[in-house]
């Protein structure tokens, strides 16, 4: 049995989730249960250690990785100790290289494989979906995530919250970070704004994830009444003109309440939706969309019923649908949509909104008055049934009177009108009987089913003919109606689906969800044979997998399913809910292919992912021929000229023109060696096989050497390191060289006069090197460009080298652990910011 796993997810650093974790641990452990500690960072903070007394630690792993040995959570030895609960911190963390997994979530999912519960934490600013948004908010790029669907399928979700200003309190008292780190973090990534916007969002995102909950806990125990937890606007949408007012009023009914939803439906019925303008759907729906709502579009018979059951099904608390536009006479024979939908709301609030195209008329030219409702073919026999006794009795009194074709055609006439009203049946029925009748009653001999005038018999045999030839058509004309209106439904279906393709709207999981809501299923879900195909695996769950699900409950193998499409050999569409008459699975067999072609996207579109390292690495191999074209020939043509100087004798040189050739020969060699040094290091970049020797590395020794370097430009840098800085985890060698790259880029566009400058100081598990100088800058928009291979920002003589040199420091940097991001220095410049892993959690042999 899988273990149950349980998150607290906090908004930041510093709310509370590993105390949090700790307490229920040390909760369930004076409750009699299996505890362990798996992985705990306590980040030196003494309220959360004195919490780790008295429990059970699982000792770290060790791992060496390129010189240096790191502690990584042990699965192995969680697994074999096999405790009830393990207590891991830092659910997104990315493990070391050679671990054997490379996140940490998978380690855990492997523990709740082996039957054991884990409690972890996480911050919101790692969850994949919104890393994007908390780099745009805090301006600080989170390289550690998790994807979100790792943390929705915990059983259990514990937000972690605090406000802005009591996190900043615990800070300022020193519980979150030492003394000499919280007025930097306060000035930067824990500014109120930064914290009022991340908390946002894990509010947000955790109420998503409780709509999902209770979604699913509402279909599992079969409750159809709507639970009013948060305001869901649904905008009925007939393509009418009116269309724009009523997503107006509903977004404004919705913006009343924070956080309410806003929900467009379009009802397509069966027998065709009358004044629906496709024009108008797409405008309101283009409309809804910009307002943040959603439209849907949904097939139902009974258009109240449908919007009821939509509605419902998403748990909507208003309903908003535009006044009748039909006349007075019309709203007397029939109560209308509106009427009717409000009769049967229940406990969803309806709003009846008026408009200018209220009451001015219906125009119905594409619906035939012959397609034929349950309702109609009532009424034809109940005029059948009445009518022709009813007739009967009206024209004895003047038989004597009227002749019996006149008598003929009035029951003829009575034929038609039921025919017309009720089809086929209830006009052949009254047929027969209004033959009986005429016999009966006006056909002498009065009173015997007898005729003595052959006239008269070929006039009841024609009469009876044609009334069961023009119900006959009726009833045809009624069935191609029918089928006319389906299939218009069904374009209108597929017309949906095709604009969902051209938006760029077709992965998966959103297409099963259209599919779902368009036929009202409980769900849609896409399978594939995960072996050979055997006679019996239609029922074997084992034999397939779920690429993607919308709904609750899905299928696990296509015989679970109500409606199955066999798209492939190995895939198949399974839908549950209801089955399926033929013209559905004609629509449903296109969604179906629709599916397969978006399953072929993203698998073609992970294909490329995957070769686009190799077709960066050939465009890298082709710009560096393109560059060293020139950058090789201008050092070796210098140095060429000044030996074959040296050696003619023909010239006698003074002691000075050979001290400056020699000079010439040997600056030129230096820069020629410094070039190909930098191609090849960018070429082992490329390739991945860098060499590195991480090591602890004292900065007030490192940036010393890296300024002498510099030989002649060394009087134009101060270097401000303090001794109290902690070592950082590097390559002392590489660093060296990250630092005269950028230490000599700044020398060189630092105006005369200006010294460049080299600071360092600490930022949680980060130490930050700045090269700061006071030239004309970088506008923003090209901070990203100048660390492109080959890219000399403002050079237009190719003089000035390959443009290898951030590029290479950039990705020196990254490939020790670390980052280099450009800034624009207060006053006027550019600062080069070099972070680095402090060497804290690196543990010496």
């Amino acid at each position: 049995m899988r273990g149950r796993l349980r998150v607290y997810l906090g908004a930041a650093p510093g709310v509370g989730k590993t105390y949090a974790m700790l307490g229920e641990g040390r909760r369930a452990l004076e409750r009699g249960r299996d505890v362990v500690v798996g992985f705990v960072e306590t980040h030196g903070r003494p309220r959360t250690a004195a919490l780790l007394e008295g429990t059970e630690l699982i000792p770290r792993q060790t791992i060496v990785y390129r010189g240096a040995t790191f502690t990584e959570l042990d699965v192995e030895a969680v697994i074999r100790r096999a405790p009830k609960v393990a207590l891991i911190d830092e659910l997104a963390h990315t493990n070391v290289p050679g671990s054997k997994n490379v996140k940490r979530w998978q380690d855990i999912d492997e523990i709740l494989d082996a039957g054991i519960d884990v409690i972890s934490t996480v911050n919101i600013q790692h969850l994949e979906s919104v890393n994007d948004v908390v780099q745009e908010i805090t301006g600080v790029p989170q390289r550690e995530t998790v994807p979100d669907e790792v943390v929705r399928r915990a059983d259990q979700i514990e937000l972690v919250d605090m406000s802005p200003e009591a996190l900043r309190r615990r800070m300022a008292h020193g519980n979150v970070y030492a003394p000499e780190k919280v007025s930097a973090a306060m000035a930067n990534y824990f500014r109120v704004g930064n914290l009022t916007a991340l908390r946002e969002l894990a509010l947000l995102w955790v109420a998503g994830r409780v709509d999902d909950q209770l979604d699913r806990y509402r279909a599992e125990h079969g409750i159809a009444t709507t639970w009013e937890t948060r305001e869901r606007v649904v905008v009925a949408l007939t393509g009418g003109p009116e269309g724009d007012t009523l997503v107006r009023r509903a977004a404004r009914i919705a913006a009343r309440t924070k956080g309410a939803d806003l929900l467009a439906v379009h009802v397509t019925s069966a027998d065709g939706l009358a004044g629906a303008d496709p024009a108008n759907l797409a405008r309101q729906r283009t409309l809804a969309e910009s307002m943040g709502g959603t439209y849907h579009q949904v097939v139902g018979d009974d258009i109240p019923r449908a919007l009821l059951d939509f509605a419902r099904g998403v748990n909507a608390t208003q309903l908003v649908l535009g006044a009748s536009r039909r006349g007075r006479f019309a709203q007397i024979i029939s109560r209308g949509v509106g009427v009717e939908t409000t009769a049967r709301s229940g406990s969803i609030d309806v709003h009846l909104v008026t408009h200018e195209e209220a009451k001015k008329g219906r125009r119905r030219p594409e619906r035939s008055r012959a397609a034929l409702t349950r309702k109609r073919r009532l009424a034809g026999w109940a005029v059948a049934v009445a009518g022709m006794p009813a007739l009967t009795a009206a024209l004895v009194p003047f038989r004597d009177v009227l002749q019996l074709p006149s008598e003929i055609l009035l029951f003829l006439c009575l034929v038609v009108g039921v025919a017309l009203i009720g089809g086929m049946w209830p006009a052949i029925v009254a047929a027969v009987g209004g033959s009986l009748l005429l016999n009966w009653f006006f056909t002498p001999p009065v009173g015997q089913l007898t005729i003595a005038d052959p006239e008269n018999l070929l006039a009841l045999i024609v009469f009876v003919l044609v009334a069961v030839a023009v119900s006959t058509i009726v009833a045809v004309a009624a069935r191609r109606t029918r089928q006319a209106a389906r299939a218009s439904a069904d374009a209108e279906v597929l017309s949906t689906l095709a604009g969902h393709v051209l938006r760029g709207e077709a992965a998966l999981p959103s297409l099963l969800a259209r599919l779902r809501e368009t036929f009202g299923l409980d769900s849609v879900t896409l399978l594939e044979r995960t072996g050979e195909p055997t006679p019996d695996d239609q029922a074997e769950p084992e034999s397939w997998r779920i690429i993607a699900t919308s709904g609750a409950a899905p299928c696990t193998a296509p015989a679970a399913a109500d409606t199955d499409v066999v798209i492939s050999d190995d895939l198949v569409l399974a839908a549950r809910g209801r089955l399926m008459d033929a013209s559905d699975r004609r629509v449903l067999e296109a969604f179906a292919a629709e599916a397969a072609v978006a399953l072929r996207q993203e698998r073609l579109q992970e294909e490329a992912e995957r070769a686009k390292p190799l077709a960066k690495a050939d465009r890298m191999r082709t710009a560096l021929l393109a560059a060293v074209s020139h950058d090789l020939r201008t050092p070796l043509s210098a140095a060429k000229a000044a030996v074959e100087s040296l050696r003619n004798h023909d010239i006698t040189w003074t002691p000075e023109d050979r001290d400056e050739l020699l000079a010439t020969a040997d600056e030129s060699l230096i820069r020629l060696d410094r070039l190909v040094e930098n191609l090849l290091d960018m070429s082992r970049l490329q390739a991945g096989v860098l060499g590195l020797a991480l090591e602890p590395v004292a900065l007030e020794e490192v940036v010393p050497r890296a300024i002498d370097d510099l030989g002649a430009l060394r009087d134009r840098v101060e270097g401000d390191i303090s001794v109290d800085l902690p070592d950082i985890v590097a390559d002392p060698a590489l660093l060296e060289r990250v630092l005269v790259n950028l230490m000599t880029n700044a020398v060189r566009y630092s105006p005369p006069g200006h010294q460049v400058l080299i600071t360092g100081s600490r930022h949680d598990d980060e130490v930050e090197l700045r090269v700061i100088d006071r030239g004309p800058g970088i506008p923003p928009e090209d901070h990203e460009r100048v660390f492109l291979p080959f890219q000399r920002l403002g050079d237009r003589d190719n003089g000035t080298g390959v443009g290898l040199g951030l590029a290479l420091s950039r990705g020196l940097t990254e490939a020790m652990g670390g980052t280099l991001v450009p800034e624009e220095t207060p006053g006027g410049g550019l600062t080069m910011i070099v972070s680095m892993p402090v060497h804290s959690r690196v543990v010496t042999p």
